[in-house]
C-alpha cells in the first residue's frame, strides 16, 4: 500500500467515516487505480437486483403493504420509509415505483428523480435555502421554515466557484461533497460568464440547456428592483395551455463529457440533462411590484412568505402574449417565488410547471454580482 493510501485511510478514522457505501467507493477508487500487477480481495459484489427473503411475499399482500405505507407516510422524515420499501429488493422497488406518483399528481417529494419532475399545479411546493458564506455553499429544504434541530430534509446543495470571468454553481444531492465522481449521476450546473457583452457558458456534452436567466440592463440607476425573464428552454409554453403537459424524467443521466458552447446574449445559462422540445419555449416574467409611499419601498403580496425586504426577493408568472388566450387566473399565478426571511435564509416556493431544480438555479442566479442590473 503506497504512504498516500494509508494518509487517506488514517484521516477516514481520525474523522469517524464509518458508512459502508463511503467505504466501497474509496475502496473501489484505490483497486481500480492499481495495475494489473496488483491483486485485487476477492470480494462478492453487491447487486442491486438482487432478490431475498422479502421477495416471496404474494403480490395482493405486497401491493396492499406499500399503499398503506405510502398514504399514512405523507411528509418527510417519515415519508423516508416509502424510499426504504423500495430499497428491499427488485420486486419491492417495482410495485413502489408504480404506486408512487409524481409531485405533479400528489404533491409530493418522494425519490431524488422528483426533483426534476414538474412541481403540482393546485398548491406550491414549499422550500426554504439556507446560505452558507464561509464555504460558498447553497442548501435547499423541504419544509415552510427551518426547524430548531437537525432533521429539515436537504432536497439539494450547491457551491459557487468563482473564477475571472465566470462565476458556477455546481447543483448536487449530496450536502459537502461537490466533486465530480460522488455527484456524476445528480449534477447540474449553473454558468455565468462575461466577455464583454457575450455570455460563453460551458454545457455538458450530454447536457441541455434549459432555461436562459437574464436581468435588464439599469445602467441609469433609475429607481426599481431587478427586472428578470427566464427562458425555459426544456418546458413549452403549450404546458400552461388547456391540457398542456410538461416534460417528465424518469431517471438521472449516467455520464458527463464536458464541452464548451456559446451563448449569444448576457444572462445565467442553467444545464442539466432534459430533452430540448423543438417547440415554443415558456418564458417567466417578474412580477411588477408597487411603490408604498408610507413605507417608501417596493412591495409585493408574500402571503407571509417572506418578511425581509432584499433586492433578491421575487415572484415569477408566465409571460403571455394576448394572442395565446391564456386565462386570466393561469396568467396570474405565481410558478416561482423567492424572498428573504432572515440572515442567510430565504424561502422558494414552486409549483408546476417548474421542477425544483429548475427553480433552486433560478434562485441561485439572484445570488450572483450582476453589475450594471440594479
Amino acid at each position: 500500500m503506497s504512504f498516500k493510501s494509508i494518509v487517506r485511510e488514517l484521516k477516514e478514522m481520525k474523522n469517524g467515516i464509518g458508512s459502508i457505501s463511503r467505504r466501497r467507493e474509496v475502496e473501489g477508487r484505490h483497486w481500480r487505480n492499481r495495475t494489473r500487477s496488483h491483486i485485487a480481495p476477492d470480494v462478492v459484489p453487491f447487486d442491486p437486483n438482487q432478490q431475498g427473503q422479502w421477495a416471496n411475499i404474494p403480490p395482493e399482500l405486497l401491493l396492499d403493504i406499500i399503499h398503506r405505507v405510502e398514504e399514512s407516510e405523507t411528509s418527510f422524515p417519515a415519508r423516508t420509509a416509502v424510499v426504504y420499501c423500495a430499497s428491499v429488493c427488485k420486486s419491492w422497488r417495482e410495485v413502489t415505483k408504480e404506486i408512487v406518483k409524481t409531485p405533479e399528481e400528489c404533491g409530493r417529494l418522494t425519490f431524488p428523480i422528483s426533483l426534476k419532475q414538474p412541481g403540482p399545479r393546485e398548491s406550491p411546493i414549499h422550500c426554504f435555502i439556507k446560505r452558507d458564506r464561509a464555504n460558498s455553499v447553497f442548501r435547499l429544504y423541504f419544509g415552510l421554515t427551518p426547524s430548531e434541530d437537525v432533521s429539515d430534509k436537504l432536497l439539494l446543495a450547491a457551491k459557487r466557484i468563482r473564477r475571472a470571468t465566470s462565476t458556477d454553481f455546481v447543483i448536487s444531492l449530496v450536502s459537502d461533497d461537490f466533486s465530480r465522481a460522488s455527484t456524476i449521476q445528480h449534477r447540474g450546473r449553473l454558468s455565468r460568464r462575461f466577455s464583454a457583452k457575450q455570455v460563453s457558458p460551458t454545457v455538458s456534452a450530454c447536457n441541455y440547456s434549459i432555461a436562459t436567466v437574464s436581468y435588464e440592463l439599469n445602467v441609469l440607476r433609475t429607481r426599481g428592483p431587478r427586472r428578470m425573464h427566464c427562458t425555459m428552454h426544456s418546458i413549452p409554453f403549450s404546458s400552461i395551455q388547456e391540457g398542456g403537459s410538461a416534460p417528465t424524467p424518469t431517471s438521472f443521466p449516467q455520464s458527463f463529457d464536458e464541452r464548451p458552447s456559446k451563448a449569444k446574449e448576457p444572462a445565467v445559462n442553467i444545464s442539466s440533462s432534459v430533452s430540448v422540445p423543438s417547440r415554443e419555449p415558456l418564458v417567466l416574467k417578474n412580477k411588477a411590484p408597487r411603490w408604498h409611499e408610507q413605507l417608501q419601498c417596493w412591495c409585493l403580496n408574500f402571503k407571509g412568505r417572506v418578511t425581509v425586504a432584499s433586492v433578491k426577493n421575487f415572484q415569477l408568472a408566465a409571460a403571455v402574449d394576448p394572442s395565446h388566450n391564456i386565462p386570466a387566473a393561469v396568467q396570474e399565478t405565481t410558478i416561482l417565488q423567492f424572498g428573504k426571511i432572515g440572515k442567510d435564509i430565504f424561502t422558494m416556493d414552486y409549483c408546476y410547471p417548474l421542477s425544483a431544480f429548475q427553480a433552486f438555479a433560478i434562485c441561485l442566479s439572484s445570488f450572483d454580482t450582476k453589475p450594471a442590473c440594479e
